[in-house]
């Protein structure tokens, strides 16, 4: 692990608006990306209740649970990672993730049947983890480049675990679409067919 490492937090303003430090280098691109994903993560444990909740089928209702309390063990991870390049982990708002997460309440309130709603939530979900996926394979490749080796190992076990739970998602997936579709099916046939003009 390498030495504590402070990037300068000189803050300016200039006719009003703040500005923040620049970023010159990998490292600061590094903790940049760290503070991103920790606000991400912070978000998510907050919408996975809201998710949980709104899921129709048992299992898709466990499985966030349970993703609730993955998440919150990489939030712990990511701490531990700011604990040792003694930098706090606040000042970054994720806004794909505030983005993700606003689509994913819109689908909660949409008006369908049971599966086409768990359907639903499955693929706002799978939009949050690639999103994920894609931040911690970034953050870990540059803790290898620095020499972060520990936080290296940490990082790539919650790309694993963000990885386990995008396939858990598409196994769901397999099921619940069939639902959705057989359902979308069985309303065909109950609907009445349109009188006939003369």
């Amino acid at each position: 692990m390498g030495e504590p490492w402070h990037r300068p937090c000189k803050i300016t303003r200039n006719k009003g608006i703040i500005t923040m430090p620049k970023i010159t280098n990998l490292r600061d691109v590094y903790v940049e990306q760290l503070k991103d994903l920790y606000n991400a993560e912070q978000q998510l444990v907050k919408a996975l209740p809201k998710m949980a909740k709104a899921a129709t089928s048992p299992d898709l209702a466990q499985g966030f649970e349970e993703h609730l309390e993955q998440t919150k063990g990489h939030v712990n991870r990511l701490e531990e990672i700011f604990k040792k390049l003694d930098q706090k982990p606040s000042g970054k708002k994720c806004k794909a993730m505030e983005g993700l997460i606003k689509e994913g309440s819109e689908t909660i309130e949409e008006d369908a049947s049971d599966a086409a709603k768990d359907a639903l939530l499955i693929a706002a979900a799978q939009r949050v983890e690639h999103y994920e996926i894609a931040g911690y394979g970034s953050v870990k490749t540059y803790a290898d480049l620095l020499g972060e080796s520990e936080a290296a190992e940490l990082l790539s076990e919650t790309l694993q675990e963000e990885k386990d739970t995008d396939e858990k998602l598409t196994e769901a997936a397999q099921t619940i679409n069939a639902e959705a579709e057989k359902e979308g099916e069985e309303k065909d046939e109950e609907e009445p067919s349109a009188p006939r003009r003369r």
